[in-house]
């Protein structure tokens, strides 16, 4: 294409493109004004109606909002001479049919724009991908496809998107999605789909792209519950956090394996051996003794005054309440009613006995049913039965029984549990004890006492509510008309108590995150090999459709109780559901950098492939001896330096170096430039230390370079030596 010709086409691609923008104006206007009205009231709605369309059109503003940057990013021309323009969302021509004037990236006649190759051109005769700055269209690259020579897709925009400095927060790959992604993206499986790749295959952003599509394909179905994305820690989930979101999807909770219980924050860990017990399904039989244990028989017989009598909570009677009670299969906490129930009669029965003596017999029920009526009642204002019962079948919550089993030899013997769980602060929750209360959710049950205050006020409100109606039906103009309808022919008390009930207006990732109990239609999990057998009972829990899209590296995984292999983690709960896909392109790593990672994992998992890099970035990654005195400003040189150009770095090092993160906190993350401190001391922790320094090594996108007080592994001893950062 001549000179004139490219300026001609661009020009003329430019006022497409300012069409396309023209019509997502005019219908982000649209939609903010049914979302104005929705809000004022404006239609004559019903509250929960008018809360649904507030909800809808604000849904609908937010997609418009984020399609504005790169909303049309390509354009295929078929055989026949048709162009289909490929973007962030679909807009259609009203006056036409709604005739597509910009594909949404998902749709199926898009997906071309990602398969297509020279050798399989899928009806394609060339691929065109624009760059654009805002709305101003800079250039575009063009791509004949169906040529004989057979040559592969080009990758002018693939290498520039991979090379171009990182900023804050990962960014989409929507306009650069590579044939092996987007098959993994579109895949239609309806259980589990696990996707294994190296460092930089692309595996986290092609999880959430496929979020996207399911969204897209499947939003009836998905909307209403929402989606769980579960990461390795909060710079992760931070870091991810954009993607969704620019592709117009915000029905998402975002959350770490330390926050799946609601009100529970938590990042601490334990140390390898105490997060392996606690992670294996082991645990299960030591959390069901240790709730066992609270269930309990008096020593020596408790005297209650009953009636004028003495009556006693003995071993017996305690013993066959306890049985009962276990075999009605209820929650501990609901189960304490069966207790109750059963202790209050045998001690209500000896007593009439004992009162009504040469007066009462059973035959006269009505007396002997009044005794019974007037002893319980006695029972129910006793302290001493009162504080009996606490004692014997406490009520119970999750952090109570985990902290006093932690706190207790005694307990924890008790509960056959290993006497590493002793310690000495029984509440400094980690990371491995979420599993765990949230499984004593389910094993204790709810604790009645805040439940019993609700339903007290919301009878309250019912009694306040029906005096109100009998105010509205007491008018004498309503009386003298037998044919007029009353308010409470139309209304109950109940109904209108509920109308005085404050609306939740909270989104449903807000609704969702706060709720133990929710359900998502569809979970992702990141650094799936961390997680736990534990883990997976919560977040198995939590998607009782078993829908999932997992993503890990194993030769990756640094925890003690993480998966060594993804059937032995999914074989349980979703046998014959889960099927396998590996990404085996690096589009992160440059190949002079995965070199020296490849180093690494060859020694500590020599079976294992690493993926190809897809490019070069002729930078040598580099060493340099120095001293302690040295190494401070060694890392200041390095941070100065770096402050001076375009793009991110970090210093990665064992925990408690000075200005370095570990390793550990990296998982995911992606910088420009990476300098990693002392390797020798990471790999000193064994397996896991290995897996921390191949993930360290392989965080750069440009540049690396090792500081080292010791000499250098042998896996490094293949790095340039420098005098200076």
């Amino acid at each position: 294409m001549s000179n004139q010709g490219y300026a001609d086409e661009l020009r003329s691609e430019q006022g497409y493109l300012a069409g396309l923008y023209a019509r997502l104006d005019a219908e982000r206007a649209r939609a903010k004004g049914r979302y104005t009205a929705a809000v004022d009231g404006n239609g004559g709605l019903e509250a929960m109606e008018r809360d649904v369309h507030v909800r809808a059109s604000a849904r609908e503003v937010k997609r418009l909002d984020v399609a504005d940057n790169g909303l049309c990013f390509g354009r295929l021309a078929t055989l026949s001479g048709e162009h289909r323009y490929i973007g962030r969302i679909g807009l259609f021509d009203e006056a036409n049919d709604y005739e597509p004037v910009l594909l949404d990236w998902r749709a199926p006649a898009s997906r071309a724009f990602y398969t297509a190759t020279a050798a399989s051109p899928e009806g394609m005769r060339a691929r065109r991908q624009f760059h654009s700055r805002g709305r101003t269209l800079v250039d575009f690259t063009d791509e004949v496809l169906g040529r004989p020579d057979g040559q592969e897709r080009g990758d002018a925009a693939l290498l520039a998107a991979v090379n171009a400095p990182r900023g804050e927060g990962m960014r989409d790959i929507v306009a650069t999605i590579q044939a092996e992604q987007d098959e993994i993206i579109r895949l239609e499986h309806p259980g589990v789909l696990v996707i294994e790749g190296g460092p930089g295959t692309g595996k986290t952003v092609v999880a959430l792209h496929r979020v996207a599509y399911l969204l897209y394909t499947q939003r009836e179905r998905m909307e209403r519950h929402g989606v769980l994305v579960v990461g390795p820690n909060p710079a992760f989930l931070h870091h991810i956090s954009r993607v969704l979101p620019s592709l117009g999807e915000s029905d998402v909770v975002f959350a770490t394996a330390g926050d799946l219980v609601p009100g529970l924050r938590v990042t601490a860990e334990d140390a390898p051996e105490v997060a392996r017990l606690k992670g294996s399904l082991k645990i299960l039989d030591v959390l069901a003794a240790a709730v066992a244990d609270r269930q309990r028989v008096p020593r020596e017989p408790v005297a209650i005054e009953l009636g004028g009598v003495t009556g006693r909570i003995d071993a017996e009677t305690a013993g066959w309440a306890r049985e009962e009670a276990r075999a009605s299969g209820l929650p501990h906490n609901q189960a304490r009613a069966v207790f109750t129930e059963i202790i209050t009669y045998a001690l209500t029965e000896r007593a009439i006995g004992r009162i009504g003596k040469g007066w009462l017999t059973r035959s006269d029920k009505d007396g002997w049913e009044q005794v019974r009526k007037d002893l319980v009642g006695e029972l129910a204002d006793d302290e001493v039965f009162a504080a009996t019962l606490d004692e014997l079948w406490p009520v119970l919550t999750p952090q109570d029984l985990l902290g006093s089993l932690y706190a207790s030899p005694e307990r924890l013997r008790s509960a056959g549990a290993d006497e590493s769980l002793l310690r000495v602060d029984s509440t400094e929750w980690t990371v491995s004890d979420v599993p765990l209360l949230d499984e004593l959710v389910d094993l204790l049950g709810p604790d009645k006492a805040p439940d019993e205050a609700a339903e007290r006020e919301r009878k309250a409100e019912a009694a306040y509510a029906a005096k109100v109606l009998d105010s509205m039906i007491s008018r004498e103009d309503m009386m003298d008309d037998e044919d007029h309808l009353f308010a409470t022919d139309l209304l109950f008390a109940e109904d209108l108590a509920e109308r005085f009930v404050e609306q939740d207006t909270r989104d449903l990732a807000e609704r969702a995150a706060a709720d133990r109990d929710w359900t998502y239609r569809h979970v992702v999990v990141d650094e799936a090999q961390e997680l736990s057998e534990m883990d997976w009972r919560v977040l198995m829990r939590r998607c009782p459709g078993r829908s999932f899209t997992v993503v890990g590296d194993l030769a990756q995984r640094r925890a003690a109780a993480g998966a060594r292999s993804w059937a032995a983690m999914l074989e349980p709960y979703v046998p014959d559901r889960w099927v396998y896909r590996s990404l085996t392109v690096n589009y992160r790593t440059p190949a002079e950098i995965m070199a020296v990672a490849a180093a690494v994992l060859a020694d500590f998992a020599p079976t294992v492939q690493p993926p190809d890099s897809v490019r070069s970035c002729g930078v040598a990654p580099w060493s340099r001896h120095v001293t302690a005195a040295d190494l401070p400003e060694a890392i200041e040189a390095f941070t100065r330096t770096e402050s001076t150009r375009e793009g991110t770095s970090i210093v990665i090092g064992p925990p408690g170096t000075p200005g370095a993160v570990p390793a550990s906190e990296t998982k995911g993350l992606e910088f420009d430039a990476v300098l990693v401190v002392d390797p020798d001391t990471i790999l000193a922790d064994g397996p896991r230390g290995a897996a921390e320094l191949y993930v360290a090594l392989t965080r750069a996108t440009q540049r690396l370079g090792v500081l080292h007080q010791r000499p250098l592994p042998p896996s490094l001893r293949g790095l340039a030596e420098t005098g200076s950062a």
